[in-house]
C-alpha cells in the first residue's frame, strides 16, 4: 500500500477484531515506528506497555464497560460532547465534522433528536441504552487480542512550561505512526476512552498496569486484525466526512481562506 493510500484509509475501528493474536513481528514493527517519531532534542518521552494477558484485558474491559454505562446514564457524556454529534446525513454534510448516529435500534430512532434533553435521557435510560452500550463496549475490549498502554515520562512533562507542549506533541506523533501502520498491516485500532470519563476509573487501570510514579498513563488502545467483513454494533456512529480545505486552510494570512482546492476529489500525487 502506498503511503498516501494509508493516510486516506486510516480510521478508527468500532467493531470487533479477529481473535488471532497480533504477531510478535507486527508488535515489534508498531513499536519501531512509534520510536521513530520526532521529539524535542531527541528526548523520546514515550513509553509503552503491550498487554496480551487475558485476565488483564478482561478486567480493563469490565472497567471500560462500566464506565461507559455510568457516563451514558448520568448524561455527562452527551452533555460534554453534544457539539460533535449529528443526527442526520444533511447535518453531517453541512458540518463535515463530528459523529453521525446512523445505526440505532428501530425503537430508538424516533427519539434521536431528543438525546440531549432531559426527556431524551429518561427515554434512553428506560430503554437501557447505557447498559446496552456498556456491555457492547466491554465485549469489544475483551475481544481484543492486544491492548497498548501509552505513557509519558513525567520528567519530560512540566505543566506550564513550553517543553510540556513539545512532549505531548511528540506523543501524538508517535501514536499517529502506530495508527498509520495498523492500516498497512490489515489491523484496526480504537482508543479505550471511557475510563477517562468517570472519576476514579483511570486509576484502576493504572494500578492494573502497575504504572510507576515516574510515568503517566496517557491513553490505552485496543488493537487486532480486521475481519473480512466489518460488523457494526447495534448502536453505532460513523465519521466519514472531512472538512473542506477552505474550512481549515488559509492563504498568506488568516483573512483569506484557500478556496481553490474544495472541488479536488482526487488530490494530485507527488511528482504528478
Amino acid at each position: 500500500m502506498e503511503f498516501l493510500d494509508v493516510v486516506r484509509r486510516r480510521k478508527t475501528t468500532n467493531g470487533p477484531f479477529r481473535p488471532d493474536p497480533v504477531s510478535r513481528e507486527h508488535q515489534r514493527l508498531l513499536m519501531e515506528v512509534a520510536g521513530r517519531a520526532p521529539s524535542q532534542l531527541n528526548s523520546q518521552p514515550w513509553r509503552f506497555v503491550i498487554v496480551e494477558n487475558r485476565d488483564t484485558i478482561e478486567r480493563i474491559a469490565r472497567i471500560s464497560g462500566e464506565s461507559m454505562t455510568e457516563a451514558m446514564s448520568n448524561g455527562s457524556f452527551f452533555e460534554r460532547y453534544k457539539p460533535y454529534f449529528r443526527f442526520s446525513a444533511a447535518e453531517m454534510q453541512e458540518k463535515r465534522s463530528g459523529m453521525l448516529f446512523d445505526k440505532l435500534p428501530a425503537a430508538l430512532r424516533p427519539f434521536t433528536g431528543q438525546v440531549f434533553t432531559k426527556r431524551g435521557q429518561k427515554l434512553m435510560n428506560a430503554f437501557r441504552v447505557p447498559q446496552t452500550l456498556g456491555e457492547e463496549n466491554r465485549r469489544l475490549v475483551a475481544g481484543s487480542p492486544l491492548l497498548l498502554g501509552v505513557m509519558l515520562d513525567r520528567s519530560e512533562y512540566r505543566p506550564g512550561e513550553l517543553s510540556s507542549f513539545y512532549s505531548v506533541f511528540s506523543m501524538g506523533a508517535a501514536m499517529e505512526n502506530v495508527w498509520l501502520t495498523t492500516a498497512e498491516l490489515g489491523m484496526g485500532i480504537q482508543f479505550v476512552s471511557f475510563p477517562m470519563e468517570v472519576p476514579g476509573k483511570w486509576a484502576l487501570i493504572e494500578e492494573l498496569l502497575r504504572v510507576p510514579a515516574e510515568l503517566e498513563l496517557m491513553a490505552v488502545y485496543r488493537l487486532g486484525y480486521l475481519p473480512a467483513e466489518a460488523q457494526r454494533p447495534a448502536i453505532d456512529w460513523s465519521s466519514h466526512e472531512r472538512k473542506l480545505p477552505s474550512q481549515y486552510v488559509f492563504r498568506d494570512s488568516c483573512d483569506t481562506p484557500e478556496l481553490g482546492w474544495d472541488a479536488d476529489e482526487n488530490p494530485p500525487r507527488p511528482g504528478v
